[in-house]
């Protein structure tokens, strides 16, 4: 591994507290119970179970979007074009939550929806997490325990920044590139265009984006999105695609470091880069009366101008 993990996944990290906190656009912060949903053409990708993990995959809905928390069984969901439209373009998508829930709805499915209307086979991967409480009163409880411990003084006046949490992505990674050769495999099929396979994420999931990047030796990705995620400098690989980065500048996240877009651009790698105005963290598709509301459209224009959209055959 070329990158640290406590770098690539601090996104997650980070969007556990925010998901309890006060959003200005959201009504109702609580978490409720939510029946698991019938997924009907999620296809199992055989990447095995999760070690230590003691309960079994539930769900849950808070601001109104259905999470799914303690996933064992990682699947891919595919969202096709109307073959009339289809490009042959295709991207992975990866909603976020920390790596200890996903976000299906506002940064999967209609995220996936979205893409398909714009002629793009869009995948929604929900790959496995790290186990949280079995019941919901536990996950309640845990998710507003402070993750790290209080900051201790450094000696010389300073509080000492706490160690987070470094996370092992071995089965994420792996749930990535099982999808990937999932949609090689069937690319016929789904009118895939393998030379032009893409992924993009979102929190969580820019943090899975980047580990897939910077570490997997078996997905030739041709352009990434890692959508309000971490900006640390990486060490680029030589192949590394295109890229298209989204953040809001009141996201918590952003601290005004600009290191993975400096490490795209000085590896001469075609990379750009929106940070908003505002729009905090979580915001899917866009929430109203935000600048970073329209950068769905920005990231289509740019497929469009670097030629991800011209149509393919599959192959």
């Amino acid at each position: 591994m070329n990158y640290s993990v406590f770098k690539l996944v601090r996104t997650g990290i980070c969007s556990i507290l925010f998901v309890f906190a006060a959003s200005g656009w959201a009504q109702d912060g609580t978490i409720y119970p939510l029946e698991t949903p019938q997924e009907p053409n999620a296809i199992p990708l055989g990447t095995g179970g999760v070690e230590d993990q003691p309960a079994q995959e539930t769900w849950f809905r808070q601001w109104g979007d259905p999470m799914a928390r303690n996933i064992t069984t990682a699947t891919l969901t595919p969202f096709l074009p109307d073959p009339d439209k289809a490009t042959g373009t295709t991207i992975i998508v990866a909603p976020g939550g920390g790596f200890r829930w996903l976000s299906m709805g506002n940064e999967g499915w209609e995220v996936a929806e979205a893409l398909a209307k714009k002629g793009i086979a869009a995948f929604v991967l929900k790959y496995r997490l790290h186990p949280t409480p079995p019941s919901l009163e536990e996950f309640k409880d845990y998710m507003s325990r402070p993750i790290t411990p209080p900051a201790e003084s450094s000696g010389d006046g300073e509080a000492a920044r706490p160690e987070r949490p470094r996370w092992n992505l071995d089965n994420q990674l792996e749930d990535a590139e099982a999808a990937y050769a999932l949609i090689v495999e069937r690319a016929e099929e789904w009118g895939v265009d393998t030379t032009n396979i893409g992924m993009i994420g979102f929190s969580a999931g820019a943090g899975l984006t980047m580990h897939s990047t910077l570490n997997s030796k078996t997905m030739d990705l041709a352009f990434i999105g890692p959508i309000y995620g971490g900006l640390n400098e990486v060490e680029v690989p030589e192949n590394a695609p295109p890229m298209f980065n989204v953040l809001a500048a009141d996201d918590f996240l952003f601290n005004g470091e600009f290191g993975l877009i400096e490490s795209w651009y000085k590896a001469g790698i075609p990379v750009e880069f929106h940070l908003y105005q505002n729009g905090g963290h979580g915001f899917g598709l866009g929430n109203p009366d935000r600048t970073s509301n329209r950068w769905f459209d920005a990231f289509i224009y740019w497929l469009e101008v670097n030629k991800f959209l011209e149509t393919q055959p599959a192959k």
